[in-house]
């Protein structure tokens, strides 16, 4: 089951059965913590994720505001940022060869990493709730680029 977010003409499938941070991940209770991945929303704003690479390796303490790694799309060139405190377990190595499975099954194939933390993540129904107070910022932003 999901939750829907409208971006305008799209919309972002929010499924339930996930909990989500405010940098717009997923996370999933997986053996040995969480699988963390790319929300509908981001996938939306990135558009044609074509590369991706990781600066910190495998089973490497985090902190949540620390640049992981980098992702380039047909929009941009965006850094990478876990979704709180913990330790990156193991990437998704289908990914360094292939991260357009980020734009197609972001929510199943497309994971980026395994995540082990003590932190809170947002239900589906507040991540929902959370969108809706940045939408009208991210329209502007949106806007903004398409004039540059």
């Amino acid at each position: 089951m999901s939750l829907v977010f409208s971006m305008g003409k799209y919309e972002a499938q929010i499924p339930t059965d996930r909990m989500y941070s405010d940098n717009h991940l997923w996370v999933q209770e997986a053996a040995g913590g969480f699988r963390v991945g790319f929300t509908a929303y981001s996938v939306r704003l990135l558009q044609d994720v074509y590369f991706l690479d990781w600066s910190v390796d495998s089973n490497t303490p985090v902190k949540r505001k620390q640049e992981i790694g980098e992702i380039e799309s047909s929009k941009a060139v965006s850094t990478l940022y876990p979704p709180a405190d913990g330790i990156i377990g193991h990437f998704n190595t289908a990914l360094m060869d292939d991260p357009s499975v980020i734009n197609t099954d972001n929510y199943e194939q497309g994971w980026l990493y395994t995540f082990e933390t003590q932190a809170r993540f947002m239900s589906p129904q507040e991540y929902v709730d959370f969108l809706g107070t940045k939408w009208d910022e991210t329209q502007r932003m949106i806007k903004g680029q398409l004039n540059d």
